[in-house]
């Protein structure tokens, strides 16, 4: 936790973060709550992280293929038109082409491909095979050149090897992108931005060495949310805003936040019978993971979903009641706080619909299927998959709109209290300006300070009008 400098004034201590001071009583209490999470944060961080050699096994036990199946990677070298179906439209392909098969080949729906090895029947010759494709992959733009990974059957039977199209390989376009963001975010934000890019590549390796272990080896999924969410909101706001007061003002209330999702989701999950399996990816992996419950991992997901939302608005609240004690050192903390709620208000407004149309693009697909069964309105919002986003925005709305008042009250109580307008130093334009840089002192031959005669000139008014005309100039002015 930071520390203030050594200028005090009635329980307030100097930050560092320009002029304004912070409460010492209120400074304490903040820290002594951050140091007793981190230490339970830690605490949790060691006491469920799973074992080095458990969750290996497990994962390398299930049966994602067949003995002797194989994945090899193949090189585009010809594409075939979209087969057409009966009535003009695109359709399946009704007739492989695959190596080995005896039939005459494809005329439409297939591509030719060379893999890029060898396999264990062709000698030192690499394989062209030619694999039919989805019509959907057809259309999507699939040409010579492109990298395809593949399914290889063995022989068995007395029949040859067989292959079967998989995916497309998608590393090149996919690592471009990322470059390109990395470098916009270091250009246009600079340092900052910089700091922000580490601090989300540590998040990814909490959920990557801690959140995904744990659940697989059977952890609770509300406990390894809030860890992790903890562990990440910790290194990620100190990282990309720096070791401060303003900082750790918004990282109590993202905690806070954080704490509501999570006893919203698991109340909702519970009251909704939510299975957690909503779709084919759900349904194979509690088939795969018996150790696992899905429940478990869709209150999960509903913690971790709303952190980066979250960590915007309290980090935005903290920073605008700070700018306002710098702004106004005379406005009272009921009068900080009203301020710093009408910058939350409209925050949260913004923020709203930031959420809601992030899952709403996440489930259009399966919103257009929904439709197409011309289903009631509110019965399709009870399917499964829809009542499990809507339980995942509704949540972490919630955690979201409740924190913007705990953090600006935090703020607004953490901050010093105000000052008369007489003790503000930039009042009356004689104390340091912005950056606590002091105003040089007067010239060579320029008098260093008001004289006696100005003082005495000042305590008894102006002196009297000399003419009539200076008389009703003056009377006119007031």
């Amino acid at each position: 936790m930071p520390g203030g400098h050594s200028h005090t004034h009635s329980h307030d201590a100097r930050s560092t973060s320009g002029a304004v001071a912070v409460s010492t009583l209120a400074r304490v209490g903040l820290t002594i709550l951050l140091v007793v999470a981190a230490a339970a944060t830690v605490y949790g961080l060691v006491r469920y992280r799973p074992g080095d050699t458990q969750t290996p096994n497990r994962v390398g036990t299930t049966d994602f293929a067949a003995p002797g199946v194989a994945f090899p990677i193949a090189e585009v070298q010809k594409t075939l038109p979209v087969c057409a179906t009966p009535t003009g439209g695109a359709g399946d392909v009704s007739s492989g082409g695959q190596a080995g098969d005896s039939g005459s080949a494809p005329t439409c729906g297939a591509i030719t491909v060379q893999l890029e090895q060898p396999t264990a029947t062709s000698g030192d010759v690499r394989p062209i095979v030619s694999v039919p494709v989805p019509p959907a992959v057809s259309s999507s733009g699939l040409r010579e050149g492109d990298t395809v990974q593949l399914l290889r059957t063995p022989p068995q039977s007395g029949q040859p090897e067989t292959y079967s199209f998989l995916q497309v390989q998608r590393g090149a376009p996919l690592s471009l992108m990322l470059a390109l963001f990395l470098v916009v975010v270091a250009v246009v934000a600079r340092w900052r931005g910089v700091l922000a890019l580490a601090g989300l590549g540590f998040g990814g390796l909490v959920v990557v060495k801690f959140m995904l272990p744990a659940l697989l080896d059977g952890q609770s999924g509300l406990l390894v949310a809030l860890i992790g969410s903890s562990a990440i909101m910790f290194v990620v706001l100190y990282l990309a805003h720096g070791l401060s007061v303003r900082t750790s003002t918004a990282l109590a209330g993202t905690l806070f936040g954080v704490g509501i999702t999570a006893g919203l989701g698991l109340l909702a999950v519970d009251m909704a019978r939510l299975s957690g399996v909503a779709n084919d990816e759900g349904a194979t992996l509690a088939s795969f993971v018996t150790t696992m419950n899905p429940r478990e991992l869709l209150t999960c997901a509903i913690i971790v979903a709303g952190l980066g939302v979250l960590n915007d608005v309290t980090i935005t609240q903290s920073s605008a009641v700070w700018e306002l004690r710098a702004a106004a050192p005379s406005m009272g903390r009921r009068e900080l706080f009203q301020s710093g709620m009408r910058i939350g208000r409209d925050h949260i407004a913004s923020t709203i619909y930031t959420i809601v149309f992030a899952y709403a693009g996440a489930a259009l697909p399966v919103l257009l299927l929904l439709f197409l069964y011309e289903r009631p309105v509110l019965e399709m919002l009870q399917t499964e998959s829809l009542s499990e986003e809507i339980v995942r925005t509704l949540a972490s709305a919630i955690g979201l709109v409740l924190a913007v008042p705990v953090t600006t009250a935090v703020a607004a109580l953490t901050v010093g209290a105000r000052r008369a307008p007489s003790e503000d130093p930039e009042a009356d334009g004689s104390g340091p300006p912005e950056g606590n840089e002091r105003r040089p002192g007067p010239g060579p031959g320029e008098p260093s300070g008001p004289t006696a005669a100005d003082l005495v000139r000042a305590a008894s008014g102006p002196p009297p009008p000399a003419t009539r005309a200076e008389a009703r100039a003056r009377m006119t002015s007031s």
